[in-house]
């Protein structure tokens, strides 16, 4: 029986026209559609912590603390296995499929959280909503990276995982209206809450169908001069008189083309070729996973335990620290392609560390009022949200095109299930200690952690700014050619 993993070899300018196109409306269609996953998640995510004290009303559903950190443990766990299955199929089948199917479990599953009758089973259906969304991760990131320029590729991106925090403020704004009970009695409000997200996925779909499958996916799967079409007809759209670049100014890619790659070939890849990039990966995800999930799945509660701040409030002081989130990646976003990703990845995970080191300090001395806690966070993750995206910028870029989505379900499902997946729990647990002192010590971890992705990235980063992905890590099929 023939090896299925390789086929004939052929010469593309495939990357080299991609990476060469002015920016268009047809790459805001690409951002607009897909970085729609990431407005879901921030939704996703925000529900559940302007939540959390509500659904420990009898009420509601009745949980404890602990269940609230738990719920938000089984949302990342769901998130982890989706990743690692939807990962390795988007490898395998294209990643335009995958775009389909993972927002519809998103949606499916969302829906069902909205008619949760108790603990166990609102903590499923939050698991299958995290697996959707932790399959969108894999499928959407190595799709951004392979449709956009490379010379706007570092902006682009973060700018894009940055929408994660629209979907914040959209759900820090809802929170306020649909807890009111002006407006619609608690037992009902938290469930309409959900059913923002079903919508927004149904909004989403609609937009997804005209994403065309990567183009650089396609040429090393054997479809080449179905690759050419789609670049030919975006090119005929952004421009009057498309050129096809000659030899001389950008090189061909040269690969072997495949159906699959096989498992010893991503483990070699991972595991022994690029090691040192796979530790990069792994740090850059675990430290942000846990800084971000350990402070904000559990906000909600700090505001409510520490400052006594009313469970119907609690979106408002979410809004504006969303709100910083969001503007993080787009004002600094440029400077991850101009003054470099090592420097930018390096100051943002470091500064991030040390504000928040400050700022524990000062609520552990009793200073901090909420108004002035919130303009604290604010601050430090209008900086720790670039930090964040830069890490999914950085595992999508610095892997082999043929393991790329699974390289990212990898290190997301790793960094996720060891900085991510025990920090709620963790957290709610302290927090339903009451001790001020607990709480100050997980603040000093966290700030740690991120201190020390600094030191690793500063030490083994990868410069990835204005290069072509082939150019960053060459195609596993261009082996020997």
């Amino acid at each position: 029986m023939p090896d299925m993993a390789t086929g004939e070899t052929i010469e593309s300018y495939v990357p080299a026209r991609l990476d060469r196109m002015p920016w268009s409306r047809w790459h805001w269609l690409i951002v607009v559609s897909l970085g729609a996953t990431w407005i879901l998640d921030g939704l996703e995510v925000t529900l559940a912590g302007s939540l959390g004290g509500i659904l420990t009303r009898r009420e509601t559903l009745g949980l404890s603390d602990t269940q609230v950190g738990a719920s938000a443990t089984f949302y990342l766990a769901g998130a982890v296995l989706g990743a690692l299955l939807f990962g390795y199929g988007t490898d395998r089948l294209g990643r335009k499929k995958l775009f389909f199917i993972t927002v519809a479990v998103y949606l499916i599953a969302t829906g069902l959280t909205a008619f949760s009758w108790n603990f166990a089973s609102y903590s499923f259906f939050r698991a299958l909503t995290g697996a959707g969304i932790g399959g969108e991760y894999a499928a959407i990131n190595s799709a951004i990276d392979e449709l956009i320029p490379a010379r706007l590729r570092g902006r682009v991106d973060l700018m894009i995982n940055g929408s994660y925090w629209l979907g914040a403020a959209l759900g820090s704004t809802a929170t306020i209206i649909l807890l009111d009970s002006r407006y619609l009695p608690i037992w009902l409000g938290w469930r309409c809450a959900f059913g923002i997200g079903a919508t927004l996925g149904l909004v989403i779909i609609f937009f997804r169908r005209w994403i065309p499958e990567s183009p650089r996916w396609l040429m090393i799967h054997g479809r080449n001069p179905e690759a050419e079409q789609i670049v030919g007809e975006v090119e005929r759209t952004i421009t009057t008189h498309p050129e096809t670049p000659s030899a001389h100014d950008a090189p061909p890619t040269r690969i072997r083309t495949r159906t699959h790659t096989p498992w010893s070939e991503m483990w070699n890849a991972i595991v022994h070729e690029h090691r040192r990039r796979s530790l990069l990966s792994f740090v850059l995800m675990l430290t942000q996973a846990f800084f971000y999930n350990a402070i904000f799945f559990t906000y909600a509660l700090v505001l409510i335990r520490f400052y006594s701040v009313p469970e119907k409030n609690v979106g408002s002081y979410l809004l504006p620290f969303a709100l910083g989130n969001v503007l993080g990646p787009l004002l600094l976003g440029h400077l991850f392609d101009t003054i470099g990703r090592k420097q930018m990845i390096t100051a943002t995970y470091g500064l991030a560390g040390i504000l928040l080191a400050v700022t524990a300090c000062l609520f552990h001395a009793g200073i901090l009022t909420a108004q002035t806690q919130t303009l604290a966070w604010t601050v430090i993750f209008f900086i720790a949200s670039a930090a964040a995206s830069s890490a999914y910028l950085t595992v999508s870029e610095i892997f082999p095109l043929e393991i790329r989505a699974l390289a990212i379900a990898i290190f997301y499902a790793i960094g996720t299930l060891a900085g991510g997946v025990g920090a709620p729990v963790l957290f709610g647990w302290i927090i339903g200690t009451g001790s001020i002192t607990a709480l100050f010590i997980g603040y000093l971890v966290a700030a740690g952690l991120m201190i020390l992705g600094a030191l690793v990235e500063a030490w083994i980063g990868v410069p990835a700014e204005q290069r072509s992905l082939e150019d960053v890590a060459a195609p596993l099929s261009s082996r020997g050619l």
